[in-house]
């Protein structure tokens, strides 16, 4: 049986048949961002490690994956995103089948880790660019909000998922199970993959004459994005990583509590994000993102500043996370402006791959970051900080939005 035809689907089915087998894959991949550390109890006892050494392991995920990312934009470009999806996938179910197989030591871990890493770095480049040639304009903010959510749900069920199974039947059966849950993406992404094809996209059709492979790193815009991502996903894993102690020592909240406040806060970006679809749509996307996260910025001020009651942390944490997730949407918005401004459709893989990068390097830094703050009990200066990086990201995305014309978004 051949795939899925297209022709006969009208625009609104294309769309959506589209949006959701990349939604699909998006969730997965969050998926096993997450494969490792809620495992860690279990494997700690079984390989005799600490928190340092098997924290290495996510430092080589995100190591593997913002480079690889960087570099897998070229091979959309080059290949299609349809066969770097399934590769990355490939690694994915590899990773899991791994883990619960053949990991007896540190450095297994570490091999496990770069085959998540790698198979991680090749979303964001293929999801972006299938979603921006073969979306309609008019729902693409739509697109981006379904493909952020997605993300988050992929991070709300891995916990629950490997915790549950580890607890039932043993983390190296859990390792094997996360592992399978790859297939149901590798079998839509096959199954659709005419209606993926980017291929359909004539280069005859582009306004933009060919440019160099390299020639998107001499655009200020595109290092500018490359900025915004960093100092945003900083801010963001600020609150990831040390947002429930944080909470605890300035607020005297207990640990259930101060952990309900960081759900919230990421359950509430999830809601954040779907309103963000509809805000979207308005071409302003970098006075949108400067609105919402300003108020985020304002939010985590008044926070680090301990005047504040107890009972006001979770909202307030809740209006950090919603402002946040609002200003999703209209960033992948802004980062297309960019991307096509100066090279059309041509270059979307390689633009997408390298400014995303961004995201791999804020998250990694950011323990080192604002770790040392944590060390010395300068915990109001964790949220400052928060503010301080989110105010940068404004002032770069206003800069995007300069010198990006709202035109090229079209």
């Amino acid at each position: 049986m051949s795939t899925v035809s297209t022709s006969f689907n009208p625009p609104v089915q294309r769309d959506t048949a589209v949006i959701a087998v990349i939604g699909l894959a998006h969730g997965t991949s969050h998926f096993f961002h997450l494969l490792l550390p809620p495992l860690f109890p279990w494997l700690m006892t079984a390989f005799g490690l600490d928190f340092s050494r098997i924290g290495l392991t996510m430092t080589v995920f995100f190591v593997i994956s913002g480079v690889g990312q960087a570099l897998a934009g070229f091979a959309v470009d080059r290949f299609g995103p349809v066969r770097v999806l399934l590769f990355g996938m490939s690694c994915f179910l590899l990773a899991g089948l791994s883990l619960g197989l053949f990991a007896h030591s540190l450095t297994d871990l570490f091999l496990v880790a770069a085959l998540a890493g790698l198979g991680n770095s090749v979303l964001h480049p293929s999801d972006y660019s299938v979603l921006n040639r073969k979306v309609s304009t008019s729902r693409l903010g739509h697109a981006f909000s379904v493909h952020g959510i997605s993300g988050n749900l992929g991070w709300a069920l891995a916990p629950v998922f490997l915790t549950g199974i580890s607890a039932l039947a043993g983390w190296k059966v859990a390792a094997i199970a996360a592992g399978a849950m790859a297939l149901p993406a590798m079998f839509m992404l096959w199954i659709f993959r005419d209606q993926l094809d980017i291929n359909s996209v004539k280069a005859g059709s582009e306004s933009h004459p060919r440019h160099g492979t390299f020639s998107f790193l001499s655009v200020g815009a595109v290092w500018l994005c490359f900025a915004f991502f960093f100092l945003t996903t900083v801010a963001f894993g600020a609150f990831q990583n040390f947002g429930t102690p944080v909470l605890q020592h300035l607020y005297g909240l207990p640990l259930g509590a101060a952990a309900t406040a960081l759900s919230t806060f990421l359950l509430v970006a999830a809601c954040g994000i779907f309103v963000g679809g509809f805000v979207a749509q308005h071409r302003a996307q970098d006075h949108i993102i400067a609105i919402v996260l300003t108020m985020a910025a304002v939010l985590a001020l008044f926070l680090s500043m301990e005047l504040l009651p107890a009972w006001s942390v979770l909202p307030v944490m809740a209006g950090i996370g919603f402002f946040t997730g609002i200003a999703g949407p209209s960033r992948d918005l802004l980062v297309r402006r960019a991307a096509t401004a100066r090279f059309g459709q041509a270059a979307y893989g390689r633009i997408y791959g390298f400014v995303y990068s961004g995201l791999d390097s804020g998250l990694a830094l950011s323990p080192l970051v604002f770790g040392h703050f944590m060390d010395t009990g300068h915990y109001a200066s964790v949220l400052i900080g928060i503010a301080i990086f989110q105010g940068l990201a404004v002032l770069t995305a206003l800069r995007v939005g300069r010198s990006a014309p709202i035109a090229a978004a079209k």
